[in-house]
């Protein structure tokens, strides 16, 4: 068999691979959905991410001991995980192939030649290592595995949700999952410019791999150091490292075109050096290295940005089980898992609510949620491959057993807009968050009062038995007959109010006669028509910022009851699950 064949199973094998981990991590009963998958396999493949949380933490999660394998036979073979597992690289090469068809040789071999932009690549590598040591993960913004999950989980698949129906049965939405989305577009599009325009000059995860590539003994080289002017080596090489030259090693991504189309056979694989002569790496400049470094200089400015302690968002929910918030960025990778695999759809990738430094990390949106955070969920702790979510369980989640003297993990604490909530600002009635509060006993309570409606007080009216007809025009658009509006003659007590059990015209029907003093009422009298409010308020005590409530608050747009991260729970636990 070919070795391009190879390769090629190799890719394609990985892609279904890397497709299939995406698809299983959406929630449900059917036999493909999450049930233990090891769906963070390719993931914990990513030396990058070892690398940058190791020296952002100073400790390694153990599922990420999977990255030493990649690292041994990278250090071994060369670039192998680029050419035949990266499932980014594998659609990038076939978009570049779809894109130089139509070339001509001259055009082909134009488009391959090295470029000295290619140490870009390097220097981002020391840039976002760089913010790792000061203890922030960004990393993942451009790493090529996490980019990928995060644009499949959160910009493709919902795609599929919404319109087929077959992942999830109802649609998902993510905010800004077209941004996203555009991000995926612009390294995928690239490729019509250049192939592997981002393997070759953006992807930080390739650089490592350059770096480590350059010892391997193993490597792709000229077996004389003349050949013809065929070129056809340059024609299809997907790394762009100059085979028919001077090789670059670390450039060599281990597509073996070149190998495969000699048609001298002047090119192998083999514990030699390359007889035209190897250089390690891409021309790099100590400039570049020293713009590179400002990494450092930019982590320690968000330190002094304002953004954490007193002047960080309210709004900022993290998912249960988070970490405090430094050590939660010195681990997140903004790989999606969490945002794709939670039943609820209440974590997003968020913008700018924790700066910077937290695009695109996992927040909580309960307005965009199909409800709030299900109370016998712990899905997302379950796949961080980071950790950057430590894994629950459920009575640690509700504070039970062993866990029952520190409580329930508490997300946030609900706040009630008395300006906007129904009862207190429009005096209209309204029980949906205490009803829905699913804590036991409930953080939200209540509290009754009784408020004369407007336009409502000193109306003449007859008295008729159960009865009571107004002699002047109703309040409109009030729903008297409800069971929330009463009756009652104007200047008496509560005691004296008639619940209000149906309408007929300006005809009132109460639940019993009106009465002044406990003597029934026969003839005209003034009335006031009183609404019964039960006005929430909220037991920070035992609220666990679910959500519920802002989720099934009918007020549209900024909801009336909002959770914000007050009395938060996430940094009261110093376990780190290494």
């Amino acid at each position: 068999m070919r070795i391009v064949t190879v390769r090629r199973i190799s890719q394609i094998f990985f892609l279904v691979v890397f497709l299939w981990f995406c698809v299983a991590a959406t929630l449900g009963a059917a036999w493909w959905q999450l049930r233990g998958w090891p769906i963070n396999w390719l993931l914990d493949l990513d030396p990058l991410t070892s690398l940058a949380t190791v020296l952002a933490t100073g400790a390694l999660f153990a599922t990420l001991a999977w990255s030493l394998l990649a690292i041994g036979l990278t250090l071994f073979l060369g670039r192998f995980f680029c050419g035949f597992a990266c499932p980014l690289g594998t659609i990038n090469q076939a978009t570049g192939w779809l894109a130089r068809r139509r070339l001509h040789q001259h055009g082909r071999v134009e488009a391959n030649r090295h470029r000295p932009a290619q140490a870009w690549k390097y220097y981002f590598l020391a840039f976002f290592l760089a913010l790792a040591g000061m203890g922030s993960v960004q990393t993942g913004l451009i790493d090529p595995l996490p980019l990928l999950h995060r644009s499949v989980n959160l910009a493709l698949l919902p795609l599929a949700d919404n319109g087929l129906g077959v992942l999830s049965g109802e649609p998902r939405f993510y905010a800004s999952a077209w941004l996203i989305g555009v991000v995926f577009l612009a390294v995928v599009g690239l490729n019509l410019a250049l192939p592997r325009f981002f393997c070759r000059f953006i992807c930080p995860l390739g650089a490592l791999f350059g770096l480590l590539g350059r010892f391997s003994p193993w490597r792709i080289g000229k077996t004389g150091g003349k050949c013809g002017d065929c070129r056809t080596c340059e024609e299809y090489c997907e790394g762009a490292c100059r085979p028919s030259g001077t090789i670059i090693i670390g450039e060599c991504v281990m597509c073996m075109n070149c190998l495969d189309r000699c048609p001298a056979s002047r090119i192998t694989f083999a514990g030699l050096p390359s007889a035209a002569g190897e250089a390690g790496l891409p021309d790099l400049s100590r400039r570049g290295f020293i713009v590179a470094g400002s990494g450092v200089l930019l982590a320690s400015l968000w330190g002094v940005g304002g953004l954490a302690g007193a002047g960080r968002d309210a709004g900022l929910i993290r998912p249960p089980g988070a970490l405090d918030e430094d050590r939660f960025l010195a681990r997140c990778i903004r790989c999606g898992q969490c945002m794709r695999v939670c039943p609820a759809n209440i974590i997003h990738p968020a913008l700018l609510e924790a700066g910077v430094q937290g695009l695109w990390t996992p927040a909580i949106n309960y307005r965009l949620s199909r409800s709030g955070c299900q109370p016998n969920c712990i899905a997302c702790g379950q796949v961080c491959p980071t950790a950057a979510i430590r894994p629950l369980s459920l009575d640690e989640k509700h504070g039970l057993g062993d866990f029952a003297a520190q409580g329930p993990i508490r997300m946030g604490t609900a706040f009630v807009d008395r300006g906007r909530c129904l009862p207190w600002a429009m005096d209209r009635p309204c029980l949906v968050c205490h009803e829905l509060c699913p804590v036991s006993p409930k953080a939200i309570f209540t509290r009754t009062v009784f408020e004369t409606i407007r336009d409502g007080q000193g109306l003449p009216a007859r008295a008729l038995r159960s009865e009571a007809e107004v002699d002047t025009a109703l309040p409109a658009g009030v729903n008297l007959a409800s069971g929330d509006y009463y009756v009652r003659p104007t200047g008496q007590s509560e005691a004296a109010l008639r619940r209000i059990t149906g309408r007929s015209g300006a005809r009132l029907i109460l639940e019993r006669p009106l009465a002044v003093d406990g003597r029934p009422i026969y003839h005209g009298v003034r009335v006031d028509i009183v609404v019964r409010l039960s006005r929430p308020f909220v037991d920070a005590a035992r609220c666990v910022g679910c959500g519920m409530c802002e989720h099934e608050c009918p007020v549209s747009g900024r909801r009336a009851i909002r959770v914000y991260s007050e009395n938060e729970s996430r940094s009261r636990s110093g376990r780190l699950l290494i």
